[in-house]
């Protein structure tokens, strides 16, 4: 059993019988250990939040970034390999580039999101090459000014989403941490929070271990500082604290002796 996997990863355009492609497989088991992502579409608005690796002692953390423009309105955010998605990101830009030029007009985030699938699929069925392993998380707007979060993975499928996370060893629990909690008219101060609480199921170490984007329309894209940050997780531990002190005063009291 053994040698007839290890024969049909080998190459990637070929299935193997029980209709595996080891190599996308393992492309996405290498997503799942990269960095969390998380997404959250609101009313008005989309947040994108990252988990920051500790980098070392002498590095310049500026130059480690998981969320990045694509276009006016267009961000993306990722997990799995760093240089896979810079040439990923490049590409779609060039793509967003092109568009401009030759339509007169921005691309909308659903064909954004397309194009990367297309060439995140294309490198799964020929010879020669490997599949990405990222995944991706893209924010904007639709023509009709609204909120959109669409969401592409290693295989080349691409799909929408009201909220979602990607990456990190915690991405189950985490997503559904987001199904219980995301309701529908979310506003921008209860998105970032969302994004916040759903972060600190897999980050210990509060705001500099986390990065935040949120988009609005027509406005710049806003990178939220650490001191904001550090406010919403200190107003979320507070009262998970109350939460917890209010359950331990109405337990009832074993009376007998």
């Amino acid at each position: 059993r053994y040698f007839t996997k290890m024969s049909y990863d080998r190459a990637i355009t070929v299935f193997s019988p029980d209709g595996h492609l080891f190599q996308v497989e393992y492309a996405m088991e290498a997503v799942k250990r990269g960095s969390s992502v998380v997404g959250v579409r609101g009313i008005d608005c989309v947040v994108l939040g990252v988990e920051k690796k500790a980098v070392a002692q002498l590095q310049d953390p500026r130059t480690i970034r998981k969320i990045a423009k694509l276009d006016d309105d267009l961000t993306i955010a990722f997990a799995g390999f760093t240089a896979d998605a810079r040439v990923l990101i490049e590409k779609a830009r060039l793509e967003a580039q092109s568009f401009r030029l030759t339509c007169e007009d921005a691309p909308s985030i659903e064909y954004m999101a397309r194009f990367i699938a297309k060439m995140q699929q294309s490198y799964t069925q020929r010879g020669g090459v490997r599949p990405f392993g990222v995944s991706s998380m893209i924010g904007g707007f639709s023509k009709d000014k609204l909120p959109q979060l669409y969401l592409t993975d290693p295989a080349g499928t691409y799909s929408a989403w009201k909220a979602y996370a990607i990456g990190g060893r915690s991405e189950k629990a985490v997503q559904e941490f987001l199904e219980k909690n995301w309701s529908a008219n979310l506003s921008e101060a209860d998105s970032i929070r969302l994004t916040v609480k759903a972060l600190m199921e897999v980050v210990d170490s509060g705001s500099k271990n986390m990065d935040l984007a949120v988009m609005k329309f027509g406005v710049p894209v806003k990178m939220v500082t650490s001191e904001e940050l550090q406010e919403v997780i200190s107003d979320i531990e507070r009262e998970q604290e109350e939460a917890k002190k209010s359950v331990a005063e109405s337990a009832p009291i074993d009376s007998t002796v």
